[in-house]
């Protein structure tokens, strides 16, 4: 048997639009358009109130995050993250800080409503092109410093789309 994960880190090989939790996380872009992957998934789950709501918010900055209703998900809300492009122009060191930006708008929002479980997607790995044990290296530590500002969270779920995307997450936290 593995060992266990520290608290409240939990990592999960799922669909991120089939978790119950108060909030899931979504994997936006910064003019909140319908796009695939998991903001696709989450928009199909959701259902066309989703899109409706998300067509009516200003665009949000890289790093940075806002919250609507789940509507017909199992989740209560849904927090939209943009994270950059890993392979757009632009200096590495200001990429790394808006993804890590990212998890620690989601956390600090998480937080501000007192939402006890929350569930991240590895951000930036599809289409936005971050190589997968990198960005999970910055994820893991943007949400252990963020989660100190953010006590409401007891239950913090990395869901991963395959078992390769969670090998990093598992192999990170039983450090």
């Amino acid at each position: 048997m593995s060992a266990p994960l520290p608290p409240p880190f939990e990592i999960h090989v799922a669909r991120i639009e089939t978790l119950a939790l108060d909030a899931v996380v979504n994997a936006a872009n910064t003019r909140l358009l319908p796009g695939s992957g998991v903001d696709g998934a989450l928009r199909a789950a959701a259902g066309p109130e989703l899109t409706q709501l998300t067509a009516t918010l200003p665009p949000i900055e890289e790093g940075s995050a806002v919250v609507t209703p789940g509507f017909q998900l199992p989740a209560r809300f849904i927090i939209h993250t943009a994270a950059p492009i890993w392979t757009a122009p632009g200096e590495k060191g200001e990429k790394v800080a808006l993804l890590a930006r990212c998890y620690t708008a989601a956390i600090i929002m998480a937080g501000a409503q007192n939402f006890a479980s929350l569930a991240l997607p590895c951000l930036g790995t599809g289409n936005f092109g971050w190589p997968r044990d990198f960005a999970c290296a910055i994820a893991i530590a943007a949400c252990e410093e963020a989660l100190a500002k953010a006590p409401s969270i007891t239950r913090l779920v990395f869901c991963c789309f395959t078992e390769a995307d969670a090998e990093p997450y598992r192999a990170a936290l039983r450090r």
